[in-house]
């Protein structure tokens, strides 16, 4: 097995959103807002190679929005799935499984493209596109709290292709599944997000998707406006950060541009970031 960070772009967010009731004094140290009070955010997907299959971690919000859509998210850096693939020495026609950790846009947005004649069609044609079997009905019949980062086009031509999968299982440790990796279930941003448990050189690493999505979200309190079930996520973060400690995990960020891997310790506020690395440079 050999893992390929892959940077899809980066994007800018809200920081009161990001942070709930926390004070902006607090989480700004942390997470600096430009003058429209929004933060820097990465797009970090990450790429196994198993054997003969290339599995896809997230795709990040792709580019077949308009530039209304896009404009509200303030689009910044050179960074772009395709190109990060061929730095990696990759296409995504290559791609054998794309992983989604759940369908809000800013994951799954990247699966779909529009064709030059419009015609809506996944992006990695020989791919098969997995989803936990619980959050797909929960996407596809959306609460009104989720309802503008469930959207249709990235979500309903995944089913239409015949290359969609499903994920099934209560968890919230998934063992056995058809991929080479465990899959912790964590329902307080929404239900069934999957976040993947990978054993790799020795090492335990996980994807920390929305569970994590920045440094600055490690103390407990840190919850984000986002989530459809903050008292569960934090109980979910508790229980995720302690186990993570104990085991000498290393969390691999998907939204900090910042931080790619880092590694944990104890203090007398909580577990924080012990150090962080560049995966690549952590694993020669």
């Amino acid at each position: 097995m050999k893992l390929y960070p892959i940077e899809a772009g980066n994007f800018k967010l809200d920081g009161g959103a990001m942070f709930g009731v926390v004070p902006k004094v607090l989480w700004e140290r942390s997470n600096p807002a430009d003058q429209n009070n929004q933060i820097e955010m990465a797009s970090r997907c990450l790429l196994i190679e198993d054997g003969a299959r290339l599995i896809l971690i997230d795709t990040g919000m792709g580019n077949k929005q308009n530039e209304k859509f896009f404009g509200h998210y303030n689009l910044w850096g050179s960074h772009s799935l395709d190109n990060s693939l061929e730095k990696a020495g990759f296409h995504r026609d290559d791609i054998t499984d794309v992983f989604l950790t759940h369908l809000h846009f800013d994951h799954c947005g990247g699966a779909i493209v529009r064709s030059e004649s419009g015609v809506l069609q996944p992006a990695f044609k020989n791919a098969f596109f997995w989803v936990h079997e619980a959050h797909w009905d929960w996407a596809i019949h959306p609460n009104l709290r989720e309802k503008a980062s469930f959207l249709k086009e990235n979500i309903l031509p995944l089913q239409e292709s015949g290359q969609l999968k499903f994920i099934e299982g209560e968890g919230p440790l998934l063992t056995q599944n058809p991929l080479p990796f465990s899959v912790l279930l964590v329902s307080g941003h929404t239900e069934k997000q999957m976040l993947p448990v990978i054993e790799y050189r020795g090492k335990r690493i996980v994807f920390a998707a929305d569970l994590i999505p920045t440094v600055g979200h490690l103390p407990i309190p840190y919850v984000m406006g986002y989530d459809t079930r903050p008292l569960l996520t934090l109980k979910e973060k508790s229980t995720f950060l302690e186990d993570a400690f104990q085991k000498e995990t290393l969390l691999f960020l998907e939204h900090d541009p910042y931080h790619e891997l880092i590694s944990l310790k104890q203090t007398e506020k909580g577990i924080r970031m012990d150090d962080h690395y560049q995966l690549d440079s952590y694993f020669s």
